[in-house]
């Protein structure tokens, strides 16, 4: 009898010890859920060449897509940025239209050439105003040195005051935009003064 509760009281120092039912059940979950992950792992295989080509295909449609699509906006985007510059650049013009409107019809009514002249007068200031507006400088060409990078010589002609390689006059006047040349001026060069006829010799007589 005494061995028999020897044996109980043994068994009931020992059982704290013994891992619970509950702790038990966890460590299973977790034994089972790494074996999962292996067996995931596991079955996981490496793609093949075809799936990685038709992956590669639609990444290369995608991007043609959008490639597209970039340029229309770009050729959107400029052409809505030509039309606002062109109706920005042309519409001070239309005042000086106005101005022409009414010089071509103050010219049919009038034979008062001194009123004509001065509507044409103010017809090229409004010019110039707008070339102002816009950034359109007119080259000064008369009295200046002849250069390739702004005149275009149209002819030389000889002159006793002005000095060889000077623009004597101008056809057409040049102009620039900003720091871009719109147009050289059509130029007339002096070639300097004109020379004198070699005196006869008897030496050139008999030639």
């Amino acid at each position: 009898m005494e061995k028999e509760e020897k044996t109980a009281q043994e068994w009931t120092q020992v059982q704290p010890d013994a891992p619970a039912p509950e702790a038990e059940k966890a460590a299973s979950k977790d034994d089972k859920k790494a074996e999962n992950e292996a067996e995931a792992k596991a079955e996981k295989k490496e793609p093949t060449i075809e799936e990685k080509f038709a992956d590669l295909a639609q990444k290369y449609l995608y991007l043609q897509a959008e490639y597209q699509n970039y340029r229309k906006r770009v050729a959107k985007d400029i052409a809505d940025t030509r039309a606002l510059s062109a109706a920005d650049t042309l519409t001070p013009f239309l005042t000086v239209f106005d101005y022409l409107s009414m010089a071509d019809n103050a010219a049919v009514k009038s034979d008062n050439i001194d009123s004509i002249r001065q509507g044409l007068k103010m017809i090229i200031d409004q010019f110039f105003k707008v070339f102002d507006e816009i950034g359109v400088t007119p080259l000064e060409s008369v009295n200046q040195k002849f250069d390739p990078q702004l005149h275009d010589a149209v002819a030389k002609e000889p002159s006793e005051t002005v000095p060889e390689g000077t623009i004597i006059r101008e056809w057409n006047r040049g102009f620039k935009l900003g720091d871009r040349l719109l147009r050289p001026a059509r130029v007339v060069v002096s070639s300097g003064a004109p020379k004198a006829e070699e005196e006869k010799t008897p030496a050139n007589e008999e030639k």
